[in-house]
This record gives C-alpha cells, sequence and structure tokens, in this order.
C-alpha cells in the first residue's frame, strides 16, 4: 500500500531523502577531491611550485597545455564542486523546484512501498521511535 501524500509525516519522508541527496552530492565531491584532485595536484607539482615563485597567466596557460590530464582531473573536480554548491544554493534561495519535489515524492514512494529491502529504507521511511 503506497503512503498517503497527506500523511504528516510524508513530508518529513521528503525532506530527510532531500538532506540524504544533499549528503550523497557532497560525498561524491569528496571522494572526488580525494581520489582525482589528490593525484592531478601531484601530477601538477612542478608547475604549481613555478606558478607559486612566478605567476604569469602564459605560465599557467603552458602548465594546462603540457600537462593535460592533472589540468582535466582538477577541472572535473571544481566543476562538480561548482555544480553542488549552485544546485544547493538554487534550492535553499529559490526552494525546491516543483518537478524536483515530485521526483522526491514519488521516490519517497517507491522506497516505502518497497519496504526494508531498499537500502533507503531504513533512513527515510523507518519510523524514530522517541521516549
Amino acid at each position: 500500500m503506497p503512503p498517503d501524500k497527506f500523511d504528516p509525516t510524508f513530508k518529513e519522508k521528503v525532506q530527510r531523502l532531500h538532506e540524504l541527496t544533499v549528503y550523497a552530492r557532497w560525498l561524491v565531491v569528496g571522494i572526488l577531491w580525494i581520489t582525482l584532485g589528490s593525484l592531478s595536484l601531484w601530477g601538477w607539482r612542478y608547475e604549481i611550485s613555478l606558478l607559486r615563485s612566478h605567476f604569469t597567466w602564459a605560465a599557467l596557460r603552458y602548465g594546462i597545455a603540457y600537462n593535460r590530464l592533472p589540468a582535466l582531473g582538477l577541472g572535473i573536480c571544481i566543476g562538480m564542486t561548482t555544480a553542488v554548491l549552485v544546485w544547493q544554493s538554487r534550492n535553499i534561495l529559490l526552494g525546491i523546484s516543483a518537478t524536483e519535489q515530485k521526483r522526491l515524492e514519488q521516490q519517497v514512494c517507491r522506497i516505502c512501498q518497497q519496504g526494508a529491502s531498499h537500502p533507503l529504507w531504513k533512513w527515510v521511511c523507518k519510523l524514530k521511535i522517541e521516549n
């Protein structure tokens, strides 16, 4: 039986799923920086030391041009971080869009229908027992 959208705990479940989505996105960004970001910075260590002593835009451009793989890795990390920041800022300032809200509600319904076999069930649908 699907959960009723007028159930007082339904909005709380949707909010918990949204919070889990935010945490998951930041976890992905953190893992990217720890793995790909650190490897890219390690590959760029010589150029970084040169840029610290004599920074010019030409030196930065040549550092990117001749070390494309580390530059690509840093670009991915910076891009993902920026995307998550913009997404979360938009949600904070403007609220969750109607399509995103509907998607979250549908996902909560699916999670609650599947029950305890769903990996997110205990964080989204399981009721917290308070004393």
